[in-house]
């Protein structure tokens, strides 16, 4: 198995960027994940938006999450549970209009920190966003031109902790999907590990790194893309001992864009009807209810009527 692709994105400034294009590439086209250190975020502040999503954790939800756990009787559990995501979250919207002075038991600090945050995610995913656009051989801009719409891409934060869990062999932490959006862009816990993606038909860990961020690929890329890069079903497996801290945010297209192949990226006829054509929203629509299935049906259930767009 090849190892886990780590950029290093210092190194797109100097003599080794040529290389580092193309581990990013290469990372896009057969893992559908990357994990990218000195990404321009402060570890100093990282560590901060740490220390406050678990201070956040044990002040106001860990009780409520023993509450659930014990309401549902989930101790006791003697068979696979495969319709539960052993996980406490809950949801930032930044763009188009934030929820962040919405969401009750935030601390001050803790939302400005988390809006900052959020500020510096969405530099890195459009600068990503453009890396992508060299590698593909696609106009610096495309990628996110393709997400805006009418009023500009959507933008939100899902923050999720995993609790030990006492029947790790029957309880997941989170069940094996693929994204719906753009590119997501993880702070995941150094320390607990549970991130797993599926390549070649093994689940391979996403190694916890010190204040790495980690990518993943979302299914509207891989249309965009037209399968040049793909999404992958990953999961998140519980563990006995320790609460994983998982800060995911993602760069989706605004509700109303209309997402296609590129046109520079359909390289002969039989490749015209690979993907179909729809509006994000849409999709969206159809992905809640079927979010652990497969992707491909997804797919084919918008070319019958992507002919009308």
């Amino acid at each position: 198995m090849a190892t886990f692709p780590v950029i290093n994105m210092e190194k797109l400034n100097g003599e080794e960027r040529a290389a580092t294009m193309e581990m990013i590439n290469d990372a896009c086209e057969n893992w559908g994940f990357l994990e990218l250190v000195n990404h321009g975020i402060a570890p100093k502040f990282m560590d901060n938006v740490e220390r406050l999503t678990k201070e956040h954790y044990k002040k106001c939800m860990e009780q409520r999450f023993k509450d659930m756990v014990a309401a549902k009787g989930l101790e006791a559990v003697q068979s696979q549970i495969s319709d539960l995501d052993w996980e406490s979250t809950f949801f930032l919207r930044h763009h188009p209009v934030s929820n962040i002075s919405e969401i009750p038991d935030l601390e001050d600090e803790y939302r400005k920190t988390m809006k900052e945050f959020a500020a510096q995610l969405e530099k890195l995913a459009e600068q990503l966003l453009d890396l992508l656009c060299e590698n593909l051989g696609l106009e610096k801009g495309y990628l996110k031109k393709a997400f805006y719409g009418s009023i500009g891409p959507n933008f939100g934060t899902k923050v999720a902790n995993y609790p030990p869990c006492p029947k790790p062999d029957l309880v997941t932490g989170l069940r094996a999907h693929t994204d719906a959006g753009g590119i997501i862009l993880l702070f995941q816990d150094d320390k607990v590990s549970g991130l797993q993606l599926l390549k070649d038909g093994q689940w391979v860990d996403v190694p916890p790194m010190r204040h790495s961020i980690v990518i993943n690929l979302g299914d509207q890329l891989e249309v965009i893309t037209n399968g040049k890069y793909k999404s992958v079903l990953h999961r998140v497996l519980t563990q006995t001992e320790g609460t994983r801290m998982s800060i995911a945010s993602f760069y989706n297209p605004g509700n109303d864009a209309v997402i296609y192949p590129a046109e520079a990226l359909v390289d002969n006829e039989e490749e015209k009807d690979l993907y179909p054509k729809f509006v994000f929203d849409d999709y969206m629509k159809l992905y809640t209810g079927v979010k652990f299935e497969a992707k491909e049906p997804r797919f084919e259930a918008f070319k019958t009527i992507s002919k009308v767009i």
